[in-house]
């Protein structure tokens, strides 16, 4: 038996928004995984610990939850106007793949403070005192993001008294703005906002049934269904999905076929290998809930309720990404999310989601048939968490 001594790579684990992942600079990773190919590919899965049928990801740095299976990867940009560029890869938790389809909205609220202090982004442009402009350029969607970072004797200030639904601690209010979130180009069904066409379809399910539902490409694709469609009142918590075996294949087929009318895939199969996206949520109008948290949450609290799932669970809090898509949603008359919101015309939505509240600003607008959305907002927060350098065996690659 060889004994293959271990290698070490820089990285650091950040929280971001309601997200945890481990973060490299791109000149960091050994030579091989400094391009796209297996070799990135396999050593982004054993530094978070996968493929692990026992589903803990013990030998690694995830957290078996789709929230704590993830990495970045960041480099000066290469795009003109912009600070760095941003990929995000979604580690799965039983499966030897990293799905490289889409962005993570939480972790994109730590990237701006990891490029400071990383030295990605020129000294001129960090103020002494006050908030650093982070110019984002997100490579998985090719969309920019702009993080508004506040700096403290010039280093970035990630200690503060904002308060996030979803995490413990209070910490340093990041601003993002998401710009021009739908129209995903190629991997966004052809670029439409609504690829279908229509605001609300009529999508069918073999074996499930026929669902209204609404079908849009704004900072990720995602699903959304009506909650009494399908036996559900969006109080939900974790637990009342999570470990319904039976509710968790329902929601993987609507995804599966909601993908397949979207476009995002060819033949139904191609579901299994595309899991981060897209989303499936679902939707109802206010109602008084208890938080995971034991918080109250009144309606009057809040607009509407949405509960997502992501990697084939319910999601803790929500999705950065899929909260662009619920805000931007509920600006458009007449999509489900905009109906469980009351209607009309929105700027801005306020959603209870399963550990609090959320608020989420879209501005969209209508030109010659077609919607689009200039921009989403919304405020989280970072910390990092540990610094130095990850472990793995040398013959991981």
């Amino acid at each position: 038996m060889s004994n293959v001594p271990q290698i070490k790579i820089p990285a650091t684990y950040i929280r971001g928004g309601t997200s945890k992942g481990v973060f490299f600079n791109l000149t960091d990773l050994p030579e091989a995984a400094q391009v796209p190919g297996k070799a990135r590919d396999a050593i982004l899965l054993r530094v978070i610990g996968s493929p692990d049928p026992y589903g803990k990801q013990i030998d690694g740095m995830g957290g078996a939850t789709s929230s704590t299976s993830k990495t970045v990867i960041l480099s000066k940009s290469t795009q003109p106007d912009h600070d760095v560029d941003y990929l995000f890869g979604q580690v799965s938790i039983d499966t030897a793949f990293v799905d490289w389809s889409g962005n993570c909205g939480n972790l994109s609220a730590a990237v701006g403070a990891f490029a400071i202090s990383s030295g990605l982004v020129d000294a001129s442009r960090i103020p002494q005192n006050g908030v650093a402009i982070v110019r984002i350029w997100q490579a998985n969607i090719s969309k920019t993001i702009i993080a508004h970072v506040p700096i403290t004797n010039g280093e970035v200030q990630e200690t503060g008294d904002f308060e996030l639904d979803g995490v413990t601690f209070p910490a340093a209010e990041v601003q993002i703005e998401f710009l021009n979130p739908a129209d995903e180009g190629e991997d966004g069904a052809g670029g439409s906002m609504f690829p279908t066409g229509n605001l609300v379809d009529d999508l069918e399910v073999p074996g499930v049934g026929t669902f209204k539902a609404t079908m849009i490409n704004a900072g990720i694709p995602t699903i959304f269904v009506n909650a009494d469609a399908i036996g559900y009142t969006g109080t939900e918590l974790q637990e009342a999905i999570n470990g319904d075996a039976k509710a968790l294949a329902m929601f993987e087929t609507i995804r599966a076929y909601g993908a397949l009318r979207m476009g995002l895939i060819k033949d139904i199969s191609e579901a299994a290998k595309r899991q981060h996206t897209p989303k499936i949520a679902f939707v109802a109008p206010p109602k008084d809930y208890v938080s995971s948290s034991g918080k109250a949450v009144n309606a009057a609290d809040v607009d509407l309720l949405v509960r997502a799932l992501s990697m084939g669970k319910l999601h803790h809090a929500m999705m950065g990404t899929a909260a662009v898509a619920i805000g931007t949603a509920a600006a458009v008359s007449g999509t489900l999310v905009n109906l469980a919101a009351g209607g009309g015309a929105r700027t801005a939505v306020r959603f209870g989601h399963p550990s609090g509240t959320l608020r989420v600003g879209a501005e969209a607008t209508q030109v010659d048939g077609e919607w689009t959305v200039t921009k989403a907002i919304m405020s989280r927060s970072a910390r990092v968490l540990m610094e130095g350098w990850v472990r793995i065996p040398g013959d991981t690659f």
